[in-house]
């Protein structure tokens, strides 16, 4: 029994010692490189995750080596050499063009010599490109500027010039005070008058200096000389005052309180040579166009009964179209504006009450407009037989009944209906189908239809 219990304490010391061999030769069967190896690989990842400044490598057109941990730039041609297993690097040969064209621009440029490049390199290059930008558009415009200061020299530098010259620059208002003072000298010639107001006539044909022409006096100086004995002195008076007249309200209501109408009007009803009453023709007719005020005034102070004289005088036949042509203008300016202020609204109420207290149409039938109208139709011009028709078509309403009664009216509509229907045909056979002679037969053919 003692043998068998010694045997099997042996066996169970055996047993434990095999044991214990075997998980020591586990440790010692493990493989240091591995072991080595992962911890590399850790650490490596680690420092990958690391930001870190990589070395940039900048190839030429040669192959060169490339070092571990250098960057290579974007569009390197890269190659692995199978006898010493190192990786080259060179530039693309189409690579060679660009690099000469950037090497031929001129300015601010990032560095190329250092060996790295971070973030705020890159900023800072963005800067200098920025301050470059700004700098070549500054000298844009310096080189602009001098370039507008060599073609042009200040007006200050021309003044002084022009004073050492005795050459004075003078604007509108300063010259046009001149000319009246001028003309309003008693020690001033005919002559010298005559000039200041032809002179005046074209700087009063801008609105702005006809009203500034107010702000001196000049205006009521220019009427008075309607006034004058000089026969040549009211007619360029009345030409200076129809340039600042028209179609300039202002000046209108001006001429109207200094007694323009009045002086006009007299001139037009005494005998004057024909040149100066043209010319107060031509003021009357832009002091009363658009102006209704103006229009009642004139038929106020007998201003038809003056007209009509005009228009009878022998040797007036010049005169007498133009008197027609401003009915006319007179009659259809007052029906437009009514017309108008029934469908727009956009007249005052005032304006209008003034266009319907011009009694023109009534006027014009009691004085004898109707008769003295149809006879002027009987002038040789055909620019004045078409005034005419176009002032009887407007009083057509008013004078039926006389120029249904006038004979003399009838045969001249047929006698230019016959001559203008032969040269509408020679119109037409030129190859107009609505000449200026087709309108005027026209205006005749409607004219004797109203009038069956």
């Amino acid at each position: 029994m003692a043998p068998l219990c010694v045997l099997l304490s042996m066996l169970m010391v055996s047993c434990f010692n095999f044991c214990l061999c075997h998980k020591n030769s586990e440790f010692a069967l493990t493989n240091p490189e591995k072991s080595s190896t992962k911890e590399t690989e850790r650490k490596e990842t680690e420092e990958e995750l690391e930001p870190k400044i990589l070395e940039v490598f900048h190839p030429t057109h040669e192959w060169q080596a490339l070092r571990p941990g250098q960057a290579v730039p974007a569009g390197s041609h890269v190659r692995l050499n199978l006898q010493t297993g190192a990786r080259e690097v060179k530039l693309h040969d189409e690579d060679k063009f660009q690099t000469n064209l950037k090497g031929l621009k001129k300015g601010k440029r990032l560095d190329i010599n250092t060996n790295t490049y971070t973030s705020q390199d890159l900023k800072n290059a963005l800067a200098k490109f920025k301050e470059g930008a700004e700098m070549e558009n500054s000298k844009e415009d310096q080189e602009r500027q001098a370039k507008v200061k060599r073609l042009f020299r200040p007006i200050e530098e021309l003044k002084k010039d022009f004073e050492e010259l005795n050459v004075v620059i003078e604007t509108d208002m300063q010259i046009m005070v001149r000319l009246i003072n001028k003309f309003n000298s008693s020690s001033s010639s005919l002559e010298e008058k005559i000039a200041a107001l032809f002179d005046l006539e074209y700087y009063v044909h801008q609105m702005d200096n006809a009203q500034d022409l107010l702000s001196f006096g000049g205006l009521q100086v220019v009427i008075n000389g309607l006034n004058s004995t000089e026969p040549l002195v009211k007619e360029y008076a009345a030409f200076v005052l129809g340039a600042a007249f028209s179609s300039n309200p202002k000046v209108q209501v001006e001429a109207i309180e200094g007694g323009a109408l009045q002086k006009l009007l007299v001139i037009l009803a005494t005998e004057q040579p024909l040149t100066t009453k043209k010319k107060a023709l031509f003021a009357l007719c832009s002091l009363l166009r658009h102006f209704p005020y103006a229009q009642q005034q004139f038929l106020k102070l007998g201003g038809l009964q003056v007209l009509r004289s005009l228009v009878q005088e022998k040797g007036m036949e010049v005169l007498a179209v133009r008197v027609v042509t401003l009915l006319y203008d007179l009659v259809t300016e007052k029906m437009f504006a009514e017309e108008d202020a029934e469908l727009t609204w956009d007249m005052s109420p005032k304006r209008l009450q003034q266009y319907r207290q011009v009694h023109l149409l009534p006027s014009l039938q009691e004085q004898g407009w109707c008769e003295i109208t149809a006879h002027l139709l009987a002038l040789p011009e055909h620019d004045a037989r078409e005034k005419v028709l176009q002032t009887l078509g407007a009083l057509l309403a008013t004078c039926w009944d006389r120029f249904h009664q006038d004979t003399q009216l009838h045969r001249t509509l047929g006698t230019l209906q016959a001559e203008y229907q032969a040269l509408a045909a020679l119109e037409l056979q030129e190859g107009e189908d609505e000449g200026y002679f087709q309108e005027l037969l026209d205006s005749i053919d409607s004219l004797l239809t109203e009038l069956r």
